[in-house]
């Protein structure tokens, strides 16, 4: 498939979506994946917010130092469009690059309340489909949705 600028391809980021699946997905689990992109994101110094929601409930967020609220408007706007499209938010934000059309003039949502940006992941459970999404704002989208990715990945390795 075509290449992003950002050197990121949607079949990667299709294959990720396919491998990076959890056999349950709880309040602990929320909690554990949430202070590890907080660990992280202290020790690289990133300034994001981070936002992790199962079944339209907050169960985890945190905002670093040097985020604004503006990340949390972000956070919400990435959180819609991946609920309602069912990809991650850099996807959908490549597919709209490559298209050449705003998530708004292909879709027709309010680019007030959805955005076409990278960082938001979906929480996709074997056996239940997508319940919920992992959400970072602050850094470039790639570098957000790197960091999700990475810390999902090394979650998953644990579990």
């Amino acid at each position: 498939m075509a290449d992003d600028p950002t050197g990121v391809t949607l079949d990667q980021i299709a294959a990720e979506e396919a491998l990076l699946h959890f056999a349950k997905f709880d309040y602990d689990d929320a909690w554990r994946l949430g202070t590890m992109l907080v660990e992280t994101a202290q020790s690289r110094r990133f300034p994001i917010a981070i936002d992790i929601s199962r079944s339209g409930q907050q169960l985890f967020h945190a905002a670093l130092a040097g985020s604004t609220a503006d990340n949390d408007a972000w956070i919400q706007r990435k959180i819609r469009s991946v609920l309602r499209f069912g990809r991650s938010s850099l996807a959908l934000s490549i597919e709209r690059k490559l298209d050449g059309r705003s998530l708004a003039e292909a879709t027709g949502v309010d680019p007030q309340l959805f955005v076409a940006a990278g960082g938001c992941f979906p929480i996709y459970v074997d056996g239940a489909g997508i319940i919920g999404t992992i959400t970072v704002s602050g850094l470039p989208q790639v570098e957000d949705h790197r960091l999700v990715v990475e810390i999902v990945r090394a979650f998953l390795a644990t579990t």
